[in-house]
């Protein structure tokens, strides 16, 4: 790999962001990766995770460190940011510096080894063979190498009206849980990959795992054993989070650019166009940001601290937040007065994601005009806060349906992906709480988060 040059793991290096993110100074390796992200002398920080932890400080007013991973050249580089605001400015303090090696082929596949599976296999990015297992010759009785270099359909049948290989893999899942015939046996399988991604971040092919389905006593007329699709594994999630966010970012950029006519004038219409772009790449960064947020917490070994909270302060965060947005969409937000307390225990960072996300679907439903009732409330050994709206409401059929992944009342609707209120529930009950809603159909709806008081 080719890295930055000079700075090690204990270096800190330095810049100073005006209040557009343009650098006003910056050490020698921060320039530089600037420089490789595609930003020139007279541009905003392009260094996507960068500009992110910046924007946020800006917009909280206080101080913000994360550890991110960005893209240099063929390998990765492990950052420690810090973002400091200071009069209009942003102060940065990048540490770390750590080198993360590119990609590079094995001969059998850890993550997919110790799952279980009867044979692995890998492909190039046009879904080549270029790796299968030893065991699904002596298993199945043909010759793995006569494989290599063919196309992944020489190996596997699929369904033809769930498409080829080609096809799902553009699904968000590639071939995770999906069913198929092994072509030279014709025995059932059940397949499951993760892609693989070359220095770049791009597509380099797939790396995957084959379970035989068992079909006990099939001749005798028993039903089959069901077909269980594994959760979203972490390595999925990683290489999904790194090959989407940066070109996403880039995207969104761009487009709010154009939108905003930073470059002189242009028609009406394309700036209208440009301002679709950017909301439908902030839509699709949301998606990559639940679906990496699904997979922590559907593991088993999934908790959360459970530290003293104040639920009122909590909820006077999360509308503060929000506060642009509403005053954009003409409805108010009526939040717990500052001489409000609700004490609970959970996690204070959590609980505050969960209201945001209440908060921010009750936005989207209101009516022009409306209003949005944040309140705070103490039932018995519970501390509750309630997010109430005045739009159409859910009738109360649909209500389970609204805490199951990928579920939405009216998927036509803009906006939303189904994994909001999924993951709000799951936090909230790993939290020792739970996450509830009543509503009628015209009625609007209240959600109510209720946490152990203390």
């Amino acid at each position: 790999m080719t890295s930055i040059d000079g700075p090690g793991e204990s270096m800190v290096a330095r810049a100073i962001l005006d209040a557009g993110d343009h650098l006003l100074s910056a050490d020698p390796p921060i320039e530089l990766l600037h420089m490789r992200s595609g930003g020139g002398a007279d541009d905003p920080i392009a260094v996507a995770p960068i500009a992110r932890i910046a924007r946020l400080a800006r917009r909280l007013g206080i101080s913000v460190s994360r550890k991110v991973r960005v893209a240099d050249d063929e390998g990765d580089l492990d950052l420690w940011v810090q973002a400091r605001p200071e009069t209009g400015q942003i102060r940065l303090s990048v540490s770390g510096w750590r080198d993360r090696s590119a990609w590079r082929p094995v001969a059998t596949p850890p993550d997919h080894a110790a799952m279980g599976a009867d044979f692995r296999w890998e492909t190039d990015a046009a879904l080549r063979l270029t790796f299968l297992s030893r065991e699904v010759g002596a298993r199945y009785g043909f010759d793995p190498d006569a494989l290599l270099g063919r196309p992944l359909n020489a190996l596997f049948a699929f369904d033809p009206a769930t498409g080829d290989a080609n096809e799902l893999m553009r699904a968000a899942a590639p071939l995770d849980g999906r069913c198929a015939r092994l072509r030279p046996t014709d025995a059932p399988v059940r397949l499951s990959a993760a892609i693989r991604h070359d220095g770049m971040g791009g597509i380099a092919g797939l790396t995957g795992a084959t379970f035989l389905i068992d079909q006990p006593g099939a001749g005798e007329g028993d039903t089959p054993s069901p077909i269980h699709q594994p959760p979203l594994t972490e390595s999925f999630t990683a290489g999904l989070d790194r090959a989407l966010r940066t070109p996403l970012a880039r995207i969104v950029a761009n487009a709010d650019s154009i939108a905003a006519r930073a470059d002189g004038p242009i028609a009406a219409d394309y700036a209208e166009y440009a301002g679709d772009i950017a909301h439908a790449g902030r839509h699709l960064l949301g998606l990559v940001d639940n679906l990496v947020e699904l997979q922590a917490i559907e593991q088993p070994d999934f908790r959360l601290a459970a530290t003293p909270i104040d639920l009122a302060d909590v909820a006077r965060r999360a509308a503060g937040l929000l506060a642009v947005r509403a005053d954009a969409a003409g409805v108010t937000i009526r939040r717990p007065g500052m001489a409000e307390g609700m004490s609970a225990v959970g996690d204070f960072g959590r609980s505050l994601q969960i209201l945001i996300n209440l908060i921010g679907n009750a936005l989207r439903y209101s009516p022009h005009g409306g209003e949005v009732v944040v309140s705070v409330a103490r039932e018995a050994d519970w501390a509750m806060v309630r997010v109430t709206d005045h739009g159409k409401g859910i009738a109360p059929e649909d209500q389970p349906r609204i805490f199951e992944k990928f579920e939405r009342v009216d998927p036509s609707e803009p906006g939303g992906n189904g994994l909001g209120l999924y993951i709000a529930r799951r936090l909230a009950r790993a939290m020792g709480g739970d996450l509830t809603v009543e509503s009628e159909a015209g009625q609007g709806a209240t959600f109510t988060l209720g946490l152990r008081a203390r």
